[in-house]
């Protein structure tokens, strides 16, 4: 559980609200240390935010699993978990190497604890744990979903509040960020996330993994027109998401069309990202319209996730935030899929409003956004 306080003293340094100081009362950038392993990404960070709010990436490393998992059609977790075993320790090394930091001059451990695959989050969670005890350093417990929804702070200093159009390979979610800890669920799909309908119709196509990229590739050369899929929950009341139907749709049409040729997987391909872009355009117009409601005229919407990397889905959002006069935001994309700045981000956050964690945090395959403590 996460344990909010005002001020709490860890060695040189005095953690309060608004920034770190030294014990001379000399500001100084906050330095953290991320940890990813929730999913098929190894990955390590450091990043530095300044009193005033305002971040930079000192080193992010990425270490991605795709030929351990390739042949399987997927992530296999078993797997994963001993892939970052093996690569963990070497990725930490190299992100404190470009950051020119050793371990006495960071000012926290950010390790993910979920949601995720339990056995990469225990590798992580029980690396950062260590570190920050061998170091004497607080630790962060990061919600990987926070993670991603404060992304948008670090790379674009966006103010709360805003909504988070949050598209990965494991949730899709429309969120209200009120401010930090403070998160309102106002979607989410009631079967599929949009990430897996992604790779299941690439599998049911023969294109490998992942699917994202390859369905993109795909659809970039075919016509979105051939095919009447449909666009689930359109027009509906409420901001939730559907995605089992239109995956069984194109599943109907692909066995029709045995065997399928280069045309007709393209067109496929084309067919069902445009219903997937239509649909994620629909749902995120009602939860603007909504947003304008409650929190003023002039909303802020920030994709993120691994599925914010596809230009097709940025595009429409691109269009739609200017009919409902939002600003957009979508961040850079090697840090729209799982990568560990997101992580250190989120913990300078947490500690910078005086949230650090215990040592008998536990990893969580399931923790809700809802459920993360707020200073």
């Amino acid at each position: 559980m996460l344990v909010g306080m005002a001020v709490r003293f860890w060695g040189d340094y005095t953690v309060g609200r608004g920034g770190w100081e030294t014990q001379g009362g000399v500001r100084h950038g906050m330095r953290v240390l991320g940890i990813e392993t929730s999913c098929d990404e190894t990955a390590a960070a450091v990043v530095e935010r300044q009193p005033d709010g305002s971040g930079r990436i000192l080193a992010n490393v990425v270490l991605s699993q795709l030929e351990e998992h390739a042949a399987f059609g997927g992530v296999v977790p078993e797997i994963a978990a001993r892939a970052h075993v093996e690569a963990l320790d070497r990725l930490i090394a190299q992100a404190m190497a470009e950051a020119g930091c050793g371990f006495a001059g960071l000012d926290g451990i950010a390790a993910t604890a979920g949601p995720g695959l339990i056995g990469g989050l225990l590798v992580g969670l029980m690396t950062g744990k260590a570190i920050a005890a061998a170091a004497g350093k607080p630790l962060v417990a990061v919600n990987h979903l926070e993670a991603h929804a404060l992304t948008a702070r670090l790379t674009d200093a966006v103010a709360f509040p805003y909504l988070v159009l949050l598209v990965t390979g494991g949730h899709t979610q429309i969120v209200a960020v009120e401010a930090l800890g403070r998160y309102r669920c106002w979607g989410t799909t009631i079967d599929d996330a949009v990430g897996e309908a992604f790779d299941k119709v690439a599998k049911m196509l023969g294109l490998g993994w992942p699917g994202g990229p390859a369905v993109e590739r795909q659809a970039a050369e075919g016509d979105p027109d051939r095919f009447a899929f449909p666009r689930p929950l359109a027009g509906r009341p409420g901001c939730d998401f559907s995605f089992s139907g239109l995956k069984t749709a194109v599943r109907i049409e692909a066995q029709r069309l045995q065997p399928l040729d280069d045309r007709d997987v393209a067109d496929i391909c084309a067919g069902f990202q445009a219903a997937v872009v239509e649909t994620l355009a629909d749902r995120t117009a009602a939860a603007l319209h909504r947003f304008r409601a409650g929190y003023g005229p002039h909303p802020t919407l920030v994709v993120a996730g691994g599925v914010a990397a596809n230009q097709a889905v940025r595009a429409r959002l691109v269009e739609l935030a200017g009919r409902h006069d939002a600003r957009l935001f979508a961040p850079p994309l090697a840090l729209c899929g799982d990568n560990a700045a997101m992580v250190a981000w989120a913990g300078a956050e947490r500690l910078a409003a005086g949230l650090a964690d215990g040592m008998d945090t536990p990893a969580r395959a399931r923790w809700p956004l809802e459920e993360i403590g707020s200073p």
